[in-house]
């Protein structure tokens, strides 16, 4: 699992981890400037064995970068790992929607991309900070029939249940 940082410096190692050669590059935001904030994620289909049981989950994450505009080589590689379901995370609008607009997309990635998996799923990074908001009390506010464990927690769970 790479977040942010871990993100940006696994996806410079594409040579090395099997199955990640659609993996973008993390360059500076399209707004110019660090952004830290909440946003809302969508879960996509993928082999991602951290988001397997989360798919089509909207949901409030935390994020903090200054360079996490994912840009591919070749423009039509964006809908090309969409499509071959090798992005695991995409930016979505209030209305859940895919937005490539400033704030919904705070570093402006092409297709609201934010995370993406190996061919295999063993390997995820992705630009928001899912670790940050895995508990409830990590958020200004909840439904009343979260536990204790917030709904991100369900990534850590599933990444223990692929160890065992």
């Amino acid at each position: 699992l790479g977040v942010c940082n871990g993100c940006q410096m696994m996806s410079q190692l594409t040579g090395i981890i099997p199955g990640c050669a659609h993996w973008p590059q993390f360059l500076r935001n399209r707004s110019e400037q660090f952004e830290a904030r909440m946003s809302m994620v969508e879960v996509l289909p993928s082999a991602s064995l951290f988001l397997a049981a989360m798919v089509g989950s909207r949901l409030p994450v935390a994020l903090a970068h200054g360079e996490g505009r994912a840009t591919f080589s070749e423009p039509a590689s964006a809908a090309a790992t969409l499509k071959r379901q090798l992005a695991c995370l995409r930016y979505v609008d209030g209305n859940g929607q895919p937005s490539e607009r400033y704030p919904d997309n705070p570093n402006g990635s092409a297709l609201g991309l934010a995370g993406f998996c190996s061919e295999d799923g063993r390997f995820t990074i992705m630009m928001p900070h899912p670790e940050r908001v895995f508990r409830t009390v990590q958020h200004s506010w909840h439904p009343a029939g979260w536990d204790e464990d917030g709904p991100w927690m369900q990534m850590f769970y599933s990444a223990r249940a692929w160890l065992n």
